[in-house]
């Protein structure tokens, strides 16, 4: 069977950025998704569009189309009150370096990465980790079977259950993360925030 709008798809991956693998998976830990519904980067999932099992793949995203160029507003200076937890400032968190998770004006959460910490302010980077980075993705496509009337209503994982109101497949910020690790290849959590999807 070939990969397809509603298919459901397993695959290992490899993603390189600036000659290091930063996240990746196994045959036995897959990654798996609905092929069509956004849970990938538009230009990845197009690449692997009519693979079958067995098939490999080796492509690289220039920033446009993964996660675009560094954004200069997203970098800004907060009060430091704005860390405070219970009346008191986490000054054991606001250590440059630091990723911190950051509530956006949806309601939404968004690592922030620190910057600088001045006596009166934290300087943070709200742009994702990959922005500005080239994306090297190799793998192997796995299984392909068709999507549950189920798995198309609730999800693989039941996502769209507890996410914001049914925004899957939209590309954004809700949809299509079945947690497997900490951070982002594809839709997914797995090692390192970085790889291929909605997060």
């Amino acid at each position: 069977m070939k990969i397809g709008q509603n298919k459901v798809v397993e695959f290992c991956y490899e993603l390189e950025v600036d000659g290091q693998v930063v996240d990746h998976t196994t045959k036995e830990r897959p990654l798996d998704y609905i092929h069509g519904t956004g849970s990938l980067l538009p230009k990845l999932e197009a690449h692997i569009e009519n693979m079958e099992p067995g098939s490999k793949f080796d492509v690289t995203l220039s920033p446009a189309d993964g996660y675009g160029e560094v954004d200069p507003t997203r970098i800004i200076d907060l009060p430091k009150a704005a860390f405070e937890v219970n009346g008191e400032i986490r000054e054991d968190l606001l250590v440059p370096g630091n990723t911190i998770p950051m509530m956006n004006s949806m309601g939404g959460v968004i690592p922030g990465v620190v910057l600088e910490v001045s006596e009166d302010s934290v300087k943070m980077d709200l742009n994702h980790q990959m922005a500005g980075k080239t994306l090297h993705f190799t793998g192997e496509i796995l299984t392909v079977r068709e999507a549950t009337e189920k798995e198309l209503t609730e999800g693989l994982h039941g996502e769209y259950v507890h996410t914001c109101g049914g925004c899957h497949g939209q590309g954004g910020e809700c949809g299509g993360c079945g947690d497997h690790g900490d951070g982002c290849g594809c839709g997914h959590d797995h090692e390192g925030d970085c790889g291929c999807g909605c997060c």
